[in-house]
Formats: structure tokens, C-alpha cells, sequence
């Protein structure tokens, strides 16, 4: 929980910073797969598209498993919840790294999505209660850089350490890291009481404003445009901008820097001007991306306009993500669930039609145009928002804590009602 010192300075309590590390782990988890595939398919005696299911099954668990591993814990104390998580995540990589089939390694993925999920579920509901009103949003991009940085970092180390050990090796390290994050998570964070009246009835309850379903479907249609091109976004810099396929990862690392400056400008500004910061950045976006169709062909403009619709795209993520956990008030557990179910629908949306449009005449331009029309209909929704108003009627959940253990951080009341 905040201390007083903590608040008058401006920080963030630690708790925000751990649960951000777990969140890295599962990020890498969930996208090192891509760079790992041909290692994997020949080791199990698959094909490459086959293995490629490894990938479409984690998205699954997330969309599905989220929701239902949130109400599935609910009445679980919260840090028992996450300890749980991060050790389900840990045994389900240890199976991975011990199957010999493809089946059982699926299984695994599957298993480690649904630990995934709620992890995410219960974590975004942590931070946002610890940070406090005013420091919400800048919580929430926190957690969620863990998951960016994951991009930047996580996932190209482990693609490299993979190529030297063998795709079993990632999995390990994996491993051991969820393993260690259990027992820190475990003995350091504040044991949270839960309210007697929590219940899943009051968590779908929560569900009946349209305002939430407004800010999920911004989730949705601007996670969509973003990664709509992404996906295709190296044939597009090989084929058309001229790059060498050997620079292709220093442009994916531009791309997750720009997401991780957009993570943080979200989470600073969100707080205090959600609106205005989200309706520029998904128009932002939206232009970005459509200007990438005719300027794509010089390599400078296109490396410039990836790094921007990441920049764009990203800082509406965590300010949607805090909106929608405020809008929940009192049963904030199956809407953060929700949250991160509507990222990864606009994951699996947008990839399936950017790779229809690539096999139309607009080609290698078709997931940018998909994208570009994907981005501005996110303005819909946030309009929408603003229209309705963001702060009437809303309040940051609350949760009692017991004196945290947390290096640092001395207890001091947390506040019961925004």
C-alpha cells in the first residue's frame, strides 16, 4: 500500500513495480513463441503453421480463461491469488520444457494463459487500488509497460537464447523466474482483506453500464489497428521500404520502444485528461497508419511512421484499462478480466483480417489500411466517453490491507471512497 511519504512525493508504492515484473514474464511468455516457432515444430515433428496453433491457443486461454479464472478467485484472497498464478505459470513451463509431444505442450500453453489471465485480472485491480485516484492510470501503464517492455527486451533475449539451447531453454529460465516471482509476491505484498459482500453476482452487475462496454470497445478496435499491421509489418519493410531482413528486429525494437513511450505518456496523462489524451492518440494513430500506405516505400518514413503508431496506438491502453476498472466501482475483478480479453480479441480480430487484406489486391498496404480504419473507428467508442462523462458516479475500488512487508513502504490508511 502507498505510504505517506511515498504519496506526497509522487511515487508509485512497490507493489506496482512487482506486479509489473510478473507481468514482463508473461508478456515474453506469450510472444517469444514467434521467434521460436521452426525450432519447436522440428523438435515435435510438426509443421511450422501447425506449431503456429501454440500461439493461437495462448490467445484463446487469455480471452476465454481471463474472465472465467476471475470469477473463479474471487472470494481467494488477492495475493494468494496472484502466488497461485505465478506457480501455475511456473509448473505449466516446466511441462512444456518436459513434453515430448505437441499435445502436451499445447496444454501446457493453455494452462499457462489461464494462470496468465488471472494474474492480469487481480493485478490491475491491486494497482489501481494502491495507487490511489490520482495516480490510477500511471499505475495501470506501469503494469502494463511490464507487458511492453516485454517486446523490447524479453522476447528478443529469449529468441536469442533459444537459438544457442534450444527452444526448451527459454521455457526453463521461464520457469524459474515465475518461480521466483511467487515467492517475493508471497512474502512482501500487503495481505489484501476481501469484503464479505463480494460476489460474482455484483461482479456481472458491474457490467450493465454502457460506458464500460464502451471503453472495452476501444480496447478492442485500437489494440486491432496497431497490431492489424504489426503482424505483416516485416514484409512490408523488406518487400516494399527496401530494408534488409537482418535490420528487421532493430525496427521491431524501435516499435516497442515507441509502445513503452506510449505506455508511460498514457499512464501520465490519463489521470488527468483521459479524454483528450485518448481521442488525440487514436486519431493519431488512425493517420499514422494511413500515411504508412503511400509513404512506406522509403525506409526512413517507415521505420518513423512505425515508431509513431506505436507511440499513438499504446498510450490508450493503460488510460481505457483504468476507466474501465473505476467504472466497475465495488466489483472490479471480472471487468479487469475483461480488459485483457478485449486486448487480446483485438489481437486475433485484427490479424485475421489483415491477413485477408493481404491477399487482396492492396497487398502488402491491406493490414495498414485495416489497421487505419480499425484506429479511427476507436474514436467511436471514445467519443462516446466523453460525451458520458468519465468521473460522475465512479470510485476507485476499495481494499483493506494488513501492515504491508514491502521494503520501504510504511502503511498508512487507504482511502474508502473517490
Amino acid at each position: 500500500m502507498p505510504s505517506a511519504a511515498s504519496t506526497r512525493a509522487g511515487k508509485l508504492p512497490l507493489v506496482v513495480w512487482v506486479l509489473a515484473a510478473g507481468t514482463f514474464l508473461m508478456g515474453t511468455t506469450e510472444f517469444v513463441i514467434a521467434g521460436l516457432l521452426p525450432e519447436i515444430a522440428g523438435d515435435l515433428g510438426v509443421g511450422v503453421s501447425h506449431a503456429g496453433l501454440l500461439i493461437t491457443a495462448f490467445a484463446i486461454g487469455m480471452i476465454v480463461g481471463g474472465p472465467t479464472m476471475a470469477l473463479a478467485t474471487l472470494r481467494l484472497p488477492r495475493r494468494l491469488t496472484l502466488v497461485s498464478a505465478l506457480a501455475v505459470f511456473a509448473l505449466g513451463h516446466v511441462v512444456a520444457a518436459l513434453g515430448s509431444s505437441f499435445t502436451v505442450v499445447l496444454a501446457a500453453r493453455v494452462v499457462t494463459a489461464l494462470a496468465t489471465g488471472a494474474f492480469w485480472a487481480v493485478g490491475f485491480v491491486i494497482v489501481t487500488a494502491a495507487a490511489g485516484p490520482t495516480r490510477a492510470t500511471r499505475a495501470v501503464g506501469v503494469m502494463m509497460g511490464g507487458l511492453t517492455l516485454a517486446n523490447v527486451i524479453g522476447v528478443p533475449i529469449g529468441s536469442f537464447v533459444g537459438q544457442y539451447t534450444g527452444w526448451r531453454g527459454p521455457f526453463w529460465a521461464l520457469a524459474v523466474l515465475a518461480a521466483l516471482a511467487a515467492v517475493f509476491v508471497g512474502r512482501f505484498l500487503p495481505v489484501v482483506e476481501q469484503r464479505a459482500e463480494v460476489s460474482v453476482r455484483a461482479e456481472v452487475v458491474a457490467l450493465r453500464q454502457g460506458r464500460l462496454w464502451l471503453a472495452l470497445a476501444a480496447a478492442v478496435l485500437i489494440m486491432g489497428g496497431v497490431l492489424a499491421t504489426y503482424t505483416y509489418i516485416t514484409p512490408l519493410l523488406t518487400d516494399r521500404a527496401g530494408v534488409p531482413a537482418g535490420a528487421v528486429p532493430l525496427i521491431l525494437i524501435v516499435f516497442g520502444l515507441g509502445a513503452l513511450g506510449g505506455t508511460a505518456i498514457g499512464g501520465r496523462l490519463g489521470d488527468r485528461h483521459p479524454m483528450a489524451t485518448t481521442i488525440t492518440a487514436a486519431a493519431v494513430t488512425a493517420v499514422a497508419l494511413l500515411m504508412l500506405i503511400p509513404l512506406s516505400k522509403g525506409p526512413v518514413t517507415a521505420i518513423a511512421l512505425v515508431f509513431l503508431m506505436a507511440l499513438a496506438g499504446f498510450t490508450v491502453n493503460p488510460v481505457v484499462t483504468s476507466l474501465a476498472v473505476r467504472f466497475a466501482g465495488d466489483a472490479p475483478t471480472l471487468t479487469s478480466a475483461l480488459t485483457t480479453s478485449a486486448y487480446n480479441t483485438g489481437i486475433a480480430a485484427g490479424s485475421a483480417l489483415a491477413a485477408t487484406a493481404l491477399n487482396t489486391s492492396l497487398g502488402l498496404t491491406g493490414p495498414a489500411l485495416v489497421g487505419a480504419v480499425s484506429a479511427a473507428l476507436t474514436l467511436l467508442p471514445l467519443i462516446g466517453l466523453a460525451l458520458t462523462g468519465t468521473r460522475n458516479s465512479t470510485r476507485i475500488v476499495t481494499q483493506r490491507a494488513a501492515p504491508a512487508r514491502v521494503p520501504g513502504d510504511t502503511p498508512a490508511p487507504v482511502p474508502t471512497r473517490h
